[in-house]
């Protein structure tokens, strides 16, 4: 019986403590908003080695300045900048996102960004595929010595 209500208890506890997590803003009708123009980039198939950054623009629509907290990639390879500086409403902001083009395989990432906005925790996703850049390339050989070819 002791296990059940202990049970109880931390089952009542977290859904209480995930509950708190609704933006204060929320129905704040002055609050700023952002709007993204894209929530999500596909690199496609790129190269080993090519350029896999991508910009991701907003707009803030609210009365309020915007202040993003914080900006967090979904692992070390996904690395995101945004603005220090609160976005005015009606201004326009973006968060660059470098993903490391030397792993190969696919992507799947995401940056998760927290802000004073009615919406206060959005989540950007990016994807693609980086194949192997072949050898050749990788690691040119130089074809302009003057040494004679070693005889067997």
């Amino acid at each position: 019986m002791k296990l059940f209500f202990s049970t109880l208890a931390l089952v009542s506890f977290t859904t209480f403590t995930f509950a708190q997590t609704a933006s204060p803003n929320s129905e704040n009708t002055n609050a700023p908003e952002i709007i993204f123009e894209k929530m999500t980039h596909d690199f496609g198939n790129v190269m080993q080695g090519d350029n896999t950054e991508c910009v991701f623009k907003f707009k803030n629509t609210g009365k309020e300045p915007l202040i993003i907290s914080n900006c967090a990639g979904s692992c070390g390879c996904t690395v995101p900048q945004c603005p220090k500086e609160p976005i005015l409403p009606g201004k326009m902001g973006e968060i660059k996102v470098r993903y490391d083009n030397m792993r190969v395989g696919p992507i799947s990432k995401s940056v998760m960004v927290v802000s004073n906005a009615k919406t206060a925790n959005i989540t950007l996703t990016i994807s693609g595929n980086i194949a192997a850049k072949p050898i050749e390339q990788a690691f040119p050989v130089n074809n302009t010595s003057k040494e004679a070819p070693i005889a067997n």
